[in-house]
């Protein structure tokens, strides 16, 4: 398998091929998601909660993304690998971004992921594209702003946010992004922003018609169960798993089964 780049994910746009893309937070499972062949790997804020035990995104910081970074990077041989860039560190001015941006670079990222759009995000995309860094942009619901958002809100439901969000996406295509993620949108409207731009779109709950779809390994691999979102399929039990190892070593210590003659020097 190769190595999945930008020119990769255009490749199954144009060839009407989906990709898959997981978050990772550590080393041994970006090892075992990119041996099984997923095409990206998404160090996403979202280790916020599900790694750090915050109430939401916006808690975690640079210097805790990028200790990620290095941790996932090692990992992969791949997947493209992307890293979220968390609240407040490319939004100040647009050194400091370039100066974060690069950073993530530096540690292993092959590109960066932004959130929103507006003339400062438009600017910001063009100069780390500039710099040679690749960008996904991330519109509709965008985690980071969820305070003036006012809550886990689907965003694109009335006719004129879909046209907004239209707006938005062909202005990030315009700006330099490689793909959008489009979270928490309508199905029709996703699919009608699919169809009306060259990059790859992925959908984070925004239905069917995307190019790619992502999703938080934990919610997939039912190890984080403090809140699941509708469109989060879970396909193991990692919960019960752990709980179920535990326990059984608990059980060996106390009647004295480990550690047994094999396991001793």
């Amino acid at each position: 398998m190769c190595k999945v780049t930008v020119r990769t994910l255009k490749k199954f746009k144009d060839n009407g091929e989906k990709f898959s893309i997981l978050t990772a937070y550590d080393f041994s499972t970006a090892k075992y998601l990119d041996n099984a062949g997923i095409d990206v790997i998404l160090i996403g804020d979202s280790l916020a909660m599900t790694a750090l035990g915050y109430e939401n995104t916006n808690y975690v910081g640079v210097d805790e993304m990028t200790i990620f970074t290095r941790a996932v990077a090692k990992g992969v041989q791949n997947a493209m690998v992307v890293t979220d860039m968390p609240f407040m560190s490319y939004t100040i001015d647009i050194p400091s971004a370039l100066t974060n941006i690069g950073n993530m670079v530096k540690n292993g990222a092959n590109a960066v992921k932004l959130e929103g759009c507006n003339d400062y995000i438009e600017e910001l995309i063009k100069r780390t594209v500039g710099m040679g860094v690749p960008v996904m942009g991330h519109i509709g619901f965008t985690p980071q702003s969820q305070n003036v958002i006012g809550g886990h809100i689907i965003q694109g439901k009335t006719k004129e946010a879909a046209d907004e969000l239209l707006k938005q996406a062909k202005k990030l295509e315009k700006a330099g992004v490689f793909s959008i993620v489009l979270e928490m949108v309508p199905e029709d409207v996703a699919k009608t922003i699919t169809e009306s731009v060259d990059v790859p779109t992925i959908s984070c709950g925004a239905g069917r018609y995307c190019d790619g779809f992502v999703m938080v390994c934990d919610d997939l691999f039912g190890k984080f169960d403090d809140f699941t979102p509708k469109f989060a399929r879970r396909y193991g039990d990692m919960k019960t798993l752990i709980t179920d190892c535990a326990q059984k070593y608990i059980k060996d210590i106390k009647n004295g089964t480990y550690p047994n003659e094999n396991e001793v020097y």
